[in-house]
């Protein structure tokens, strides 16, 4: 019998299952159901990708598709999930929500039969599963709100379990901490730290947030393009359990999803709910970046200049830290170009929870 865990909103959460489980279970066998939604600098097309967006997904079971080392994206689509595939234990399948909340419980349910999992655990980094809807910070509801509406009728038991609320900078940590009991569990350094080279990789801000504070880190980090000022505190590392049944009576998004029957038709739900939903946000920002190239190192730009200007206006904003997503939008920097910054920053250093995100000042450090 293998665990089976359900990331919420994407690659991110993935990589958080894998960290909550081994600080829970160490090597238990499990498995990762978690969408194919990588950000933009990674895939530059918009929303989720299904099956026959990759090469190599082995077929473990009918509708059970699981990612390995030599799974390969079609272009011009990327991914991450390969990759993550061989850095975690846990096994890392597909969740394909095209055909909405009813095409997610069937491959759930076949995940349950592979797996002979008697429960389901839905990891979520941030809190935004718990929205209700109109809060003014929130972003992504759409991702979470279908993976919990697919669970209801999954053919087990399912709870939620939250890690770092408020980390993905949408619902505040308050907010958040008013919906939720007392912690199940904390994220340690001694948890984290097996997870840590691959954050030199994978773009989630919420999670490498996470293994910050994990860390003992605190402070105000800048975090996305538009450098929303998230809080590291005590209870940043703190993991919460919240049972299904209560986080769809807190997500009226996820109640109406129940039944979808196509990705197109669940975001026009969120749009009648929210008044808007991710993609709509992804659409545009593809757009925008199709006509704004990033810089390269081959120009005359000099990015450590702007790394240096940057920062200290981050900090005169009171910023502690910044991500490197939230420094390479800030800068326009390319993929290869942010990996050669972050690598120079951090070549002598260990890597720790301190060089997960990026001091503004010696004060953050």
């Amino acid at each position: 019998m293998k665990r089976l865990m359900v990331a919420a909103g994407g690659g991110g959460d993935a990589l958080a299952a894998a960290m909550l489980h081994a600080a829970q279970h160490g090597n238990e066998p499990a498995l990762i159901l978690t969408y194919a939604w990588d950000r933009l600098m990674i895939d530059p097309l918009p929303g989720p990708r299904r099956a026959d967006n990759f090469t190599n997904l082995h077929q473990a079971a009918p509708d059970v598709l699981v990612f390995r080392p030599d799974t390969r994206p079609v272009p011009p689509v990327g991914s991450t999930l390969p990759q993550l595939s061989a850095a975690v234990r846990p096994g890392v399948a597909l969740l394909d929500p095209y055909a909405g909340a009813v095409g997610m419980t069937a491959q759930i349910n076949a995940a349950i039969r592979y797996t002979g999992a008697d429960r389901i655990d839905i990891i979520d980094v941030g809190g935004d599963a718990l929205a209700r809807g109109d809060e003014p910070g929130l972003r992504s509801p759409l991702a979470d709100a279908l993976t919990l509406a697919a669970c209801a009728d999954a053919e087990v038991p399912t709870t939620v379990v939250v890690a770092g609320p408020g980390l993905d900078g949408e619902l505040s940590e308050p907010d958040l901490l008013a919906r939720l009991g007392a912690p199940a569990f904390q994220i340690t350094a001694e948890h984290a730290s097996p997870f840590l080279p691959v954050f030199e990789w994978h773009p989630s801000e919420a999670t490498a947030l996470l293994a910050a504070a994990a860390h003992g880190v605190r402070g105000t980090c800048e975090v996305r393009e538009a450098g929303l000022p998230v809080r590291l505190t005590d209870a940043s590392a703190n993991a919460y359990r919240v049972d299904l049944d209560d986080a769809l009576e807190i997500n009226e998004l996820s109640r109406r999803l129940i039944g979808s029957t196509s990705l197109p038709g669940a975001e026009k739900v969120t749009r009648d709910v929210c008044g808007f939903s991710e993609l709509d946000h992804e659409r545009n920002k593809a757009t925008w970046l199709g006509t704004h190239q990033p810089a390269d190192d081959s120009t005359a730009r000099d990015v450590d200049a702007a790394l240096s200007t940057f920062l200290a206006e981050a900090a005169a904003r009171g910023s502690d830290y910044a991500t490197f997503r939230r420094i390479a939008e800030a800068l326009n920097l390319t993929q290869a170009a942010l990996t050669d910054i972050r690598g120079r920053l951090t070549n002598d250093q260990e890597l720790t929870g301190t060089s997960l995100i990026w001091p503004t000042s010696p004060r953050g450090a």
